[in-house]
């Protein structure tokens, strides 16, 4: 069956490049309808009820979060669109939601489609959504909550109760307050990507900790954190490391 799917963007050029590019080569896709502002995209989610929209990320009426906010239920999959924009593609990314940048890359766009069956359960990407609403809303950055996809499901973890993440090759292991351990399949560089404006600090190539765990600056060059371990400041981070500790 193919994916019945509405493209949303302000901009009509764009409206129209998307669809000619999933018209031409890929048969996966159904456009059954076009959307050029947030307003006109409820109406259309609405009434059309799509499997998957390309939702744009900044409009003018609304923006592409705005717009899901508005809807009482999420019973299709988002994949987002957006300029290169630094914000919006990391708050994306920290919330683990799927996305495409313009000018569109073909391939980038068929990675993204090809994604959708393993990304088919819509009350995970329901709850994913959920979960980066209510991010946005929160004025402390320590009270968002991380969500890491799995095949089970989902794990959610509030950034407050991380101590500090460690990277083992293509694993990352996430050290909590209460003592226990989640592991990641992403590696230690995608978590300083997305978490780095938010209190945490890769102090060594192995560990990226969380600045309110922190307990002491150590005279070996070591982080005491609140869970009574100690983690290293390496030689190539120390300047670094000092002065974001020094203004905490």
């Amino acid at each position: 069956m193919k994916l019945r799917s509405i493209i949303v963007d302000d901009n009509l050029l764009n409206i129209e490049v998307l669809y000619d590019l999933l018209q031409e080569t890929n048969e996966k896709i159904e456009v059954i309808g076009k959307a050029s502002s947030g307003t006109e995209a409820l109406s259309m989610i609405k009434s059309l009820q799509p499997d998957l929209v390309f939702l744009d990320v900044e409009m003018p009426d609304m923006n592409g979060f705005e717009v899901l906010a508005s809807l009482e239920t999420i019973d299709f999959q988002t994949i987002f669109v957006t300029a290169h924009s630094h914000y919006a593609i990391q708050a994306i990314r920290f919330n683990a939601l799927d996305y495409i940048v313009k000018p569109i890359n073909p391939t980038e766009l068929f990675k993204a489609i090809r994604r959708y069956p393993s990304n088919g359960d819509v009350s995970l990407h329901q709850d994913q959504i959920r979960t980066a609403l209510n991010n946005f809303n929160k004025k402390d950055t320590l009270d968002q909550v991380l969500f890491l996809p799995t095949q089970e499901g989902g794990i959610k973890m509030l950034l407050r109760d991380i101590i500090k993440i460690e990277g083992d090759r293509n694993y990352s292991t996430f050290h909590l307050a209460n003592g226990k351990t989640k592991i990641s399949s992403k590696t230690l560089g995608h978590f300083e990507d997305i978490l780095k404006d938010k209190e945490f600090f890769r102090c060594h190539r192995s560990f990226l900790i969380n600045s309110y765990h922190i307990k002491a600056l150590q005279k070996n060059n070591h982080f005491l954190l609140s869970n009574g371990s100690n983690v290293p400041i390496s030689r190539r981070r120390k300047k670094e490391a000092l002065f974001w500790f020094s203004n905490k």
